[in-house]
């Protein structure tokens, strides 16, 4: 019921963040404490959720979950994949406030802003 209520019995004394169930409170302490219980036996990458693990994982397998139909581009991360789809789509998500122009990665959109304030630019 915790969950529906949204009641978070469960709080870092740490930090004070609070969990609605005790096992999201352990793994939020390993943050703390730099406990590292999830290994890589091919590399020896260790991590704090069997989740990352999971990911890191794919590294390994060459497993790609994302193919991109119109060019056959694969990659094993959502974010990855939205960002090649942008080359198809054009979306340009990053406007700069003073010229109004719109940019596909979020570091053209900084290169702008410092070119704006008159900051030596570094490519």
């Amino acid at each position: 019921m915790r969950i529906h209520t949204g009641e978070r019995l469960y709080k870092c004394e740490e930090c004070g963040k609070a969990f609605k169930l005790s096992g999201y409170l352990k793994t939020h302490m390993r943050i703390h404490t730099g406990e590292r219980p999830y290994k890589c036996e091919d590399c020896g990458y260790a991590c704090n959720q069997s989740s990352a693990l999971k990911t890191h994982m794919k590294i390994h397998s060459g497993e790609r979950l994302y193919t991109c139909e119109e060019c056959g581009y694969a990659c094993d991360h959502s974010s990855t994949f939205k960002r090649h789809m942008r080359k198809h789509t054009g979306e340009r998500l990053y406007k700069c406030g003073v010229c109004g122009k719109a940019f596909k990665h979020s570091h053209t959109l900084k290169i702008q802003r410092r070119m704006h304030s008159g900051e030596t630019v570094q490519m």
